[in-house]
């Protein structure tokens, strides 16, 4: 091969969040010799991956969808793009929203391979959720590749159709527990020795249910006074859910953390860690939790294929704040042997090193063979 097979991503903007993280988990480990990722990014803003993405050779192509909500602009700007690069023969869509549009026009334009990955098995109760919601129901029919994260997922977007599994797999040797990288954390960030830690990683987003979390960390917080939540990512909600904090008098006990490329060491800080998400396709950072042997307490509404070591317990929604509050201090407490986590996840697909090689095969064949 003189040349990399270049696969065109659709993605809102390269942050550090979770499908995003995927994507550069398997840019970072596939053979970029064999297959090179270039970006169609829906935003004129510069995110925190973009100048990795480039020093790995990667083009960034910047749609305005996101910035001006024009979307016959945006449905012009992608023909015109399509009609000037008619080197991409395969796009892989990971923004799901407007999946359905950008693989049409790449369908109406001859772009041979259109492949739509579902991340997501529900969407955001809202009216903007349920316009995108319905909308996302044409995938199916310009899509000619079908790729899922969980069989929830592929539901939730294909119906029956046949899809290929894609695990949303990670860096494990990243993600490896380290006693002395806990005792650093907790001391840069002022936990005691005997304080429980409880983590949660994830945008402020109705979909990741912070609201629910605080309730149920207040109700964790009567029980065990020094318990600490550290809370990881940035988002709309992130202001609201602080003075949530504060009306409640849980200052000195919930950090705020931001967006962060050192997840692994928070995560080394942590006891249990926690995701009452309203809905998930399958959680990147569930995978990450895990391998460094965490505990994990999940909603009922996440995949039970998330569940690699053993170590998720589920609990529905419904479930009154005093019970998700018990079983989190339950769990919290319970010794796990972390190093046999972090083996039990090195063997599967969920490592990276063995999916990326999974995928350059997939998008060679795809390139070379069709469809």
């Amino acid at each position: 091969m003189d040349k990399p097979i270049r696969v065109l991503n659709m993605v809102p903007i390269m942050q550090t969040a979770g499908i995003e993280n995927f994507i550069m988990n398997l840019y970072r480990n596939i053979d970029r010799e064999a297959v090179q990722f270039d970006f169609i990014v829906h935003s004129l803003k510069e995110a925190a991956y973009d100048k990795e993405i480039e020093a790995l050779g990667g083009k960034i192509y910047r749609f305005t969808y996101k910035d001006d909500k024009n979307f016959i602009k945006y449905v012009k700007d992608l023909f015109h793009f399509f009609k000037e690069h008619k080197e991409y023969k395969i796009i892989h869509g990971n923004m799901q929203s407007m999946m359905p549009v950008y693989l049409w026009v790449g369908k109406k334009c001859g772009v041979p391979v259109r492949i739509a990955h579902s991340h997501n098995s529900s969407y955001e109760k809202s009216k903007k959720g349920f316009t995108l919601h319905l909308l996302s129901k044409f995938t199916k029919y310009v899509a000619n590749v079908r790729f899922a994260c969980s069989k929830e997922a592929a539901e939730y977007l294909f119906g029956k159709k046949t899809y290929e599994f894609i695990p949303n797999a990670i860096d494990v040797e990243k993600f490896h527990f380290q006693e002395e990288i806990r005792k650093q954390v907790r001391k840069e960030l002022e936990i005691p020795d005997d304080s429980i830690v409880i983590g949660h990683v994830g945008r402020f987003d109705l979909q990741k249910n912070h609201i629910r979390l605080i309730d149920i960390f207040a109700e964790v917080s009567k029980r065990e006074p020094k318990a600490i939540l550290l809370l990881l990512g940035g988002g709309r909600l992130e202001e609201e859910i602080k003075q949530k904090v504060e009306r409640l008098h849980l200052q000195e006990k919930v950090k705020f953390l931001g967006i962060r490329k050192d997840t692994n060491r928070m995560y080394c800080a942590m006891d249990l860690f926690i995701l009452p998400s309203l809905y998930e396709g399958l959680p990147v950072v569930g995978i990450e939790a895990q391998t460094e042997g965490l505990k994990c307490l999940f909603s009922d509404s996440i995949s039970k294929e998330t569940n690699i070591t053993g170590q998720i317990e589920y609990l529905p929604l419904q479930a009154s704040d005093e019970t998700w509050a018990e079983k989190m201090l339950q769990m919290a407490k319970e010794k796990i042997d972390r190093e046999n986590s972090y083996q039990k996840v090195k063997s599967t697909r969920f490592n990276i090193k063995e999916n990326a090689k999974y995928m350059k095969d997939l998008y060679i064949r795809y390139q070379e063979k069709g469809v």
